[in-house]
């Protein structure tokens, strides 16, 4: 790895990241998240629109806002982890909804 990339890297996707921003806010806007991450509102909603056409995710609107609650018994995506659960992945970073 080379010294210019070696600190840009992270664990988890942005995907999980802002799983983990609904996780700890249900009503948490795009905006906000977006913050936290350190991506664009835009890719917030890409993201969020990911999670949701997949089951990850449900999109409540009330009033003018958006109320996100999690599917914790849906299976992971990748071969490696598919036999777990996204709730297993948000306790063990401490996360549960």
């Amino acid at each position: 790895m080379t010294r210019s990339t070696a600190g840009r890297w992270t664990f988890l996707t942005n995907h999980a990241h802002v799983l983990v921003c609904i996780a700890d806010n249900p009503d948490v806007r795009a905006r906000e998240i977006a913050d936290l991450v350190g991506i664009s509102e835009r890719a917030v909603q890409a993201i969020i629109s990911d999670l949701v056409h997949a089951g990850y995710v449900v999109r409540e609107r009330t009033g003018r806002r958006n109320h996100y609650t999690i599917d914790v018994d849906r299976g992971l995506r990748h071969p490696l982890e598919e036999d777990h659960t996204v709730g297993e992945l948000l306790g063990m970073l401490g996360r549960l909804p």
